[in-house]
């Protein structure tokens, strides 16, 4: 080799060398940037879950969610999902950054929280590999129990990987949790079209001792919301209404002349209206079985001024759901009830889902019960806090097997686009429902239950941690 080559090569090798330093270097200050983005976006989640507030919520998803996340799902579902969890978890603070993955194919972070009930849980922040980084997903798993009860058998093992380690898993779980009379109500669980799991717990009727059944009817609660989303985006779609007309055009004689005039349909489903809730002190007053009408809720709320200017923020709304199902039955031409069953339960083929009311002799129907009257240390009947009948925002009765009726239609493209997942849960004094649909996983569940919330939620978050392994 001549001197000239040597020379060239060492250059090339002192070059290469560089070359390989500056690209580490580079690395290491992009990671480090990465981290710090991801912890600041932590920071403010954990801000936002703290607010207890709708509104600076929805502006943390709308600034750090990827769109296309955004999209999957409505945000109105988002904030249910979070009041639930605001209210069984209080608060978190962050303990430690348990877990960090930074490769070109997965951005993950996982933090451990300490929550305001006293249950440590980790929450996994899912980040986009591909710039700006932003916020993909996000879970929250429940780790050790809160404080003052005993860790059950259950969620003290390992995650199960199978089956049938998933079915005694969550036995155990549930019968643990039914002995401390933490949970009353119905669990199913299908797997690509398969029940793997169904079992009732407690009782529908607790002075006439009546068991609970995989079939027993079960008040909803916000659940139905979805049925009236559906049914408007339907008449949307045949040309009966346009999601950007006005609450005016079809109740020209709404008490709130602003909001009849600047309200949209679009704004009542996205609840950023900025009319508020029907419950408060009006309703504790109202005598409950006089809300037998949607249009008998009207003088809860109506004539309230707007929360913030039609489209500036967003605000859980009852009165908005019901406000749509009145336009619903103005577009039309009959009354909500008969219109969701025909448009939605019958195609879905739901033949225990309905409206009831409450004086209403209805064979397996499930009483609710609380611990938010009285002396809170007993369970009692909530009829005194439930209305004559439910309404377009909530407060219908169905059963486990008709929600996965539901979910299959749903996913079957029966009431539009077909959807890959659906995941919203409906609370009150007395009822506790959640529906989580994954089309991509094959998964449904449905827990049902007549006690206060969370219980039924808290079932549903650790049998979805619990279906990942498997």
């Amino acid at each position: 080799m001549s001197v000239v080559q040597r020379r060239m090569n060492a250059r090339l090798l002192r070059f290469s060398t560089l070359a390989i330093l500056l690209l580490c270097t580079a690395a290491a200050f992009g990671q480090a940037d990465r981290e710090a983005q991801y912890k600041q976006s932590i920071d403010a989640y954990v801000e936002a879950f703290n607010s207890g507030d709708d509104a600076k919520m929805s502006a943390y998803l709308t600034a750090h969610m990827a769109d296309a996340s955004l999209q999957q799902r409505p945000m109105a579902e988002r904030l249910e999902r979070y009041r639930s969890m605001h209210a069984d978890l209080k608060s978190l603070k962050l303990v430690e950054i348990a877990d960090v993955e930074l490769s070109l194919e997965k951005q993950s972070v996982t933090a451990e929280m300490r929550a305001g009930n006293g249950e440590t849980v980790a929450v996994s922040f899912l980040f986009d590999p591909q710039p700006p980084n932003k916020l993909m997903g996000l879970r929250i798993e429940l780790g050790a129990p809160r404080a003052g009860g005993a860790p059950s058998a259950a969620t003290s093992g390992p995650a199960p990987t199978n089956e049938d380690a998933f079915q005694r898993q969550l036995t155990g779980y549930l019968d643990d949790a039914s002995k401390r009379d933490e949970f009353s109500g119905v669990v199913l669980v299908v797997r690509k079209g398969k029940t793997i799991f169904e079992h009732a717990y407690g009782y529908a009727d607790k002075p006439a001792r009546t068991p609970s059944r995989i079939d027993t009817k079960f008040n909803l609660g916000s659940i139905n919301k979805v049925f009236t989303r559906l049914s408007i985006e339907g008449l949307a779609s045949e040309g009966k209404l346009s999601l950007d007309d006005t609450i005016a055009k079809f109740l020209p004689d709404y008490p709130n002349k602003e909001a009849a005039q600047k309200v949209t349909v679009r704004q009542l489903l996205d609840m950023t209206s900025g009319i508020g809730d029907f419950f408060g002190d009006r309703y504790l007053a109202a005598p409950k079985d006089k809300l037998r009408t949607l249009a008998d809720y009207l003088p809860l709320f109506a004539d309230k001024p707007l929360l913030f200017p039609p489209g500036t923020s967003n605000h859980y709304s009852n009165g908005g759901y019901v406000v749509l199902g009145l336009i619903l039955e103005k577009v039309a031409g009959q009354s909500y009830y008969d219109y969701v069953k025909q448009h939605i339960f019958v195609p879905a083929g739901m033949t225990d889902t309905d409206y009831y009311f409450t004086e209403q002799n209805v064979a397996n129907r499930a009483e609710g019960y609380t611990k938010q009257a009285g002396d809170g240390k007993e369970w009692v009947n909530n009829r005194a806090t439930r209305p004559a009948r439910g309404s377009s925002a909530g407060g219908g009765y169905s059963t486990a097997p008709d929600l996965v009726k539901f979910a299959a239609a749903l996913e079957s493209g029966k009431f539009g686009p077909p959807s890959p997942g659906l995941g919203i849960a409906g609370g009150a004094p007395g009822v506790n429902a959640a529906l989580e649909a994954d089309a991509r996983a094959g998964f449904v569940v449905v827990v049902l239950s007549n006690y206060d919330p969370p219980s039924a939620e808290r079932v549903a978050r650790q049998i979805l941690e619990w279906t990942r392994g498997i």
